[in-house]
């Protein structure tokens, strides 16, 4: 019999609490859109009455087919549940789910709080049962569970019972300091059912600073736990909590839990797992990570020349699923450790069929190694690598010719006195024999300078005659400087990161020893890879 296990998502409210991370209201709106179309259960939404943007999330947000949840605490001793202010601030919020944090390990009860343990217990039996009377959806999230329990068990049992008893619907025992490992959450987790508290009420909340959050969750799952915490890539508190885009994934198509569960998220959706993954990244203005299980831009690629020569017969001799299952792609990256079958497929997916035995095979791979000593890497710039492949099989369209280009660094004081810096770009390309000039500054929508390799991007993409308006859509999206040399002979390598509008990502490298014409040779051939693509 498969069983329903339930994925509740906490990205908008403890995913906040990542260090350098607060959302704006309209970007929690498109978060939470974004994870109903992908078919999670719940999408808790923050706390209302905590700060400005919770709150005013909660009086715009969409509609969902996920539950809408407000998160709060519960309501203090001394003071009834309908007296309470901030417990009151929740309920206002309207959400048909209310999910209230409270206290499970005695230490906290008596220390934190200073309260007896009779009291907490009251506190979270008179909370939830108000919740409940208003026609609410009720959770329970027990604070510094398993801690609690391996010091105080039977409390720990008795605040969970008390939530239980009052009418929540889930009880939700929270790996709050995150250094419970898997096994023993799973032995734990087992020990509450087996006190009477069944599975079918107990979801998991782990984080992640033993980097077991997602293990963890795993284990509460097979002992029983049917409903699971998260947040988009892994964002939380400290070193994160589980992230959902390896936790869905897993639960979809991993054994034993593909055969024995099932998840509101659909196998179409499931494919839309990496854009949802990258556009969270996009609104964090962060890099998104290249080594992420499923999702990252490594997880399906293949350097060496005995794996790819192996992809090339059976995708499954290396892959452990179809990249293309989570919306991701197979790379075979370009190095000097590359052969012959590695190039011919990395060829083939760049739509260039070279037949084997080819001698361009040769000079491609002895043109990669000899570059690759001079400080380059196709590693992780294929769209360079296409390129110089392109040039050795006579299949290089120019489009343009850079005559020249000048880029000045301007540091001095404002009317206000302050300092600031301003760059500014000049550019001259050469199209059908006609030479255009673009001039840019590097500001942002705020005035703030944006850097001189900015600056040499807009005037690239200012005026490209013919060809403007196939890079309108383009921008840089990352930007990452390597010294590949010491001393006075030390080189610089520029990897630049581009995106469009259809969601092409590519990845273009430049070397010199100046660290400015290192980046406008990563940025020529980004314009050059994205004007092949659009030309077909």
């Amino acid at each position: 019999m498969v069983e329903r296990l339930y994925i509740y998502d906490t990205t908008l409210r403890d995913g906040q609490q990542t260090q350098g991370v607060q959302f704006s209201t309209p970007e929690k709106v498109r978060i939470a859109e974004a994870l109903d179309r992908l078919g999670v259960d719940y999408i808790e939404g923050g706390w209302p009455g905590a700060n400005p943007t919770d709150s005013a999330f909660f009086e715009v947000a969409p509609e969902t087919r996920a539950r809408i949840t407000a998160f709060g605490m519960t309501k203090r001793a001394g003071i009834s549940a309908e007296n309470d202010d901030v417990l009151a601030a929740v309920m206002n919020a309207g959400t048909g789910a209310v999910c209230l944090v409270g206290k499970s390990h005695t230490y906290h009860v008596e220390a934190a709080l200073g309260i007896s343990k009779a009291e907490n217990t009251e506190n979270i039996a008179k909370s939830v049962a108000h919740i409940v009377a208003q026609g609410r959806e009720a959770l329970f999230d027990a604070e510094h569970f398993f801690d609690g329990y391996k010091s105080d068990p039977d409390y720990a049992l008795e605040a969970c019972r008390a939530a239980l008893e009052a009418g929540a619907r889930w009880v939700v025992l929270c790996d709050t300091n995150g250094g419970t490992l898997p096994e023993e959450i799973g032995q734990i987790v087992g020990e509450v059912i087996a006190a009477g508290i069944p599975g079918e009420k107990l979801g998991i909340h782990t984080h992640n600073d033993t980097e077991t959050a997602v293990a963890g969750a795993l284990a509460a799952v097979m002992a029983g736990a049917r409903q699971v915490q998260g947040t988009l890539n892994g964002l939380g508190e400290r070193c994160g909590n589980a992230n959902l885009t390896t936790l869905i994934p897993t639960l979809m198509l991993k054994e034993p839990y593909a055969g024995r569960f099932e998840i509101g998220v659909p196998q179409e959706a499931l494919s839309t797992l990496l854009q949802t993954s990258r556009m969270l990244d996009e609104i964090l203005n962060r890099v998104p990570m290249r080594q992420a299980a499923y999702v990252g831009a490594s997880a399906f690629a293949h350097k060496a020349g005995l794996h790819a020569s192996a992809i090339l017969k059976d995708p499954t001799t290396y892959e452990h699923i179809d990249p293309e299952v989570v919306g991701n792609v197979r790379i075979i990256p370009m190095s000097n450790q590359a052969g012959q079958s590695n190039l011919r497929r990395r060829l083939s997916e760049a739509g260039l069929a070279v037949e084997k035995g080819d001698p361009a095979l040769s000079r491609i791979l002895d043109r990669v190694k000899e570059r690759e000593s001079e400080g380059y890497s196709y590693d992780g710039a294929q769209a360079s690598f296409e390129l110089l492949a392109r040039e050795e099989l006579g299949q290089a369209r120019r489009f343009f010719e850079l005559d020249r280009y000048r880029v000045t660094v301007e540091r001095r004081r404002n009317a206000l006195g302050q300092i600031v810096s301003a760059s500014e770009a000049v550019v001259a390309v050469t199209i059908d024999g006609e030479q255009i000039l673009s001039v840019s500054e590097s500001h942002d929508a705020e005035g703030n300078d944006r850097g001189p390799v900015n600056a040499l991007s807009q005037a690239l993409k200012r005026d490209l005659g013919k060809y403007q308006a196939s890079i309108d859509d383009m921008h840089l999206v990352d930007f990452k400087v390597r010294i590949t040399q010491g001393g006075t002979e030390a080189v610089t390598r520029v990897i630049i990161d581009s995106e469009d509008g259809k969601g092409r990502r590519w990845s273009t490298v430049g070397v010199s020893p100046n660290i400015v014409d290192a980046s406008m040779e990563a940025l020529l051939d980004a314009i050059r890879w994205k004007l092949i693509r659009d030309a077909g």
